[in-house]
């Protein structure tokens, strides 16, 4: 890992000695450069002396990866929603969107590619059940999305994410519904406009953050809650607003009109 040592106890090999061939197969591309998969597959905690890396080159680790390979995926989905429902509306689409991308769509995308046991990660990490983890799963399969596109270019990824989402997108039967679409529509329908998301803070080590987000909305009291992950915090944040809109307009109807006059 030029010059930083890595941890792993998967087959007993560092990443540089461990032979991804099978995996590449079932990506279905060939590597030119190796490094950028072996990076996908590796986890901060295998990396003990990261904080002493140089800041001028990428990290050998997922996470950086992992904001790319997010990005490539989003395009690439919302542009098969596009061609599969042409007659649908932005707000359908946007939905679909979601449900396509969240945490437990990519969980499982990455199990049945069997990525855990690809995993490199400290001893410490694997014995906690990390190769299981929905929030490493989702990741790592970003992060290889990324590998995908800085090695092969925009269509391999393009064919790989199509390959493996066109059948989940295709078959949903109505657009899912999404805590944070569901918070932006009732927003937005009452001139609101946008939910402001915060994040308030972010702890842990890189390996196991933790992110604390807040969601605010004129009118009701800021919602903040914490999750493995940026995007999960949002989305937790989002339902439990939304909670509160619903509580309020039930206790809303139940309230008499003024001038209402009750039976004798």
């Amino acid at each position: 890992m030029v010059g930083n040592k890595v941890i792993t106890e998967k087959k007993n090999k560092k990443p540089g000695e461990t032979d991804l061939s099978a995996l590449q197969k079932t990506l279905g591309h060939r590597f030119k450069n190796e490094q950028y998969l072996r990076t996908a597959l590796t986890h901060a905690s295998a990396i003990p002396d990261r904080g002493n890396l140089d800041p001028a080159h990428h990290h050998y680790y997922y996470e950086q990866l992992e904001f790319l390979g997010d990005r490539v995926l989003s395009l690439v989905v919302a542009h098969l929603i596009y061609d599969i429902f042409p007659g649908e509306s932005e707000g359908d689409w946007a939905k679909r969107h979601a449900e396509a991308v969240r945490e437990t769509t990519l969980a499982r995308i990455s199990a049945k590619l069997e990525l855990g046991g690809e995993m490199f990660l400290s001893t410490s990490e694997q014995r906690s059940g990390g190769r299981k983890k929905k929030a490493m799963l989702a990741d790592v399969l970003e992060a290889v999305i990324a590998a995908l596109y800085l090695d092969g270019g925009y269509n391999v990824a393009r064919k790989f994410i199509e390959r493996e989402w066109r059948d989940s997108v295709a078959g949903a039967p109505r657009p899912p519904e999404d805590p944070k679409t569901r918070l932006q529509e009732w927003s937005q329908g009452r001139g609101q406009g946008l939910p402001v998301y915060d994040l308030v803070s972010r702890s842990g080590p890189d390996h196991a953050p933790e992110f604390m987000v807040s969601v605010t909305i004129d009118g009701f009291d800021t919602v903040t809650v914490s999750g493995e992950s940026k995007r999960k915090a949002e989305k937790k944040a989002a339902e439990l607003m939304m909670r509160q809109i619903e509580e309020r307009e039930k206790r809303s109807k139940k309230k008499p009109e003024a001038g209402d006059k009750k039976d004798v």
